[in-house]
């Protein structure tokens, strides 16, 4: 689970939501292994759990391989954290502003009403630009199923219309 609350993310389908992006873009592999996904640098895997040690700011590192500076558990890149730590006024890039820059993010696409009330196969293609590892990004990159995102989604609460 996210560390925010149903409470402060405003319901449990937010967190169940948040649960299915971090196990896309993570993998319930290395979340199991690391910080809950909180810490992982991009290019991580299970066998090598590539990780930040400090939650003070976005840890900024590029990863040539990758060209990538994204990092934390929804995979955040650096130049989205400086403008979001500004917008939100997140005091650092701990768990709780993680998730709380996540939500901006899904709010910014108005998929959070889809959230509320169930309608999952929506929200995901209405955020899919914003994570590569969602179906239909179009990033080039590894695509995950819309069914298997759904499954985390459903395990970890998420309810659909």
């Amino acid at each position: 689970m996210p560390v925010i609350s149903p409470a402060q993310a405003g319901g449990l389908n937010r967190c169940a939501f948040l649960d299915a992006l971090a196990s896309s873009e993570i993998g319930e592999a290395l979340l199991a292994v690391t910080d809950n996904g909180y810490n992982v640098l991009v290019g991580a895997t299970p066998s090598n759990p590539i990780t930040f040690s400090s939650y003070a700011k976005h840890p900024g590192i590029l990863n040539a391989a990758l060209n990538s500076t994204a990092a934390g558990r929804y995979q955040l890149l650096f130049r989205w954290w400086s403008a979001y730590s500004v917008l939100l006024r997140l005091p650092d890039f701990s768990p709780l502003s993680q998730d709380l820059i996540a939500l901006q993010q899904i709010r910014e696409r108005r998929a959070l009403p889809l959230i509320d009330s169930g309608q999952f196969s929506q929200a995901i293609a209405a955020c899919s630009n914003l994570w590569a590892s969602l179906p239909g990004a179009g990033y080039g990159q590894h695509t995950n199923s819309l069914d298997s995102l759904k499954a985390a989604y459903i395990l970890n609460g998420g309810t659909v219309a």
